[in-house]
């Protein structure tokens, strides 16, 4: 049980950044404004109906039921796999990071009906997709999924 809280101290925290970072931008610029910070990115506001990095934003509208329950559902998932005892630290930090960034885009889509993005980079005039804290969140726990798949030792 105590991975559990760990895990969920750690997701508790992402939600806290995202919605935190959500709330700051949503009160300082209004829909499209952006702020150039380097060469290579932009703080932006933009609402995303879709899923990480604006895939099938341009939907009729079926993909916030579907996306929500997807989060719960997959939430779920992760939860039961952190209350168990096998899995290394990597991997229980991994879940806990998707689960956080999961939650806190779920926050988003139950509250507004689009996903709060903000952070934008690009090279010259080719721009990624906006982005936020959650989706990163989620990022970084699917690489470390990968990186833990690729340490474990191999059965013969």
């Amino acid at each position: 049980m105590p991975r559990l809280k760990q895990g969920l101290v750690v997701a508790g925290l992402i939600i806290a950044l995202d919605q935190l970072s959500k709330y700051a931008i949503t009160h300082t610029f209004m829909l499209g404004d952006y702020l150039t910070v380097t060469p290579f990115f932009d703080l932006v506001l933009a609402h995303n109906t879709g899923a990480a990095f604006s895939l099938f934003a341009d939907q009729a509208g079926w993909q916030r039921a579907f996306f929500i329950s997807t989060a719960l559902i997959a939430s779920a998932i992760i939860i039961y796999l952190l209350r168990r005892e096998s899995g290394s630290v990597l991997f229980k930090l991994a879940l806990s990071l998707i689960l956080g960034g999961a939650l806190g885009n779920l926050i988003d889509r139950i509250l507004n009906g689009y996903v709060v993005d903000f952070l934008s980079f690009h090279i010259q005039q080719h721009y990624w997709p906006a982005f936020n804290v959650a989706d990163s969140a989620i990022t970084i726990g699917a690489l470390l999924l990968v990186w833990d798949s690729l340490k474990k030792p191999r059965k013969p």
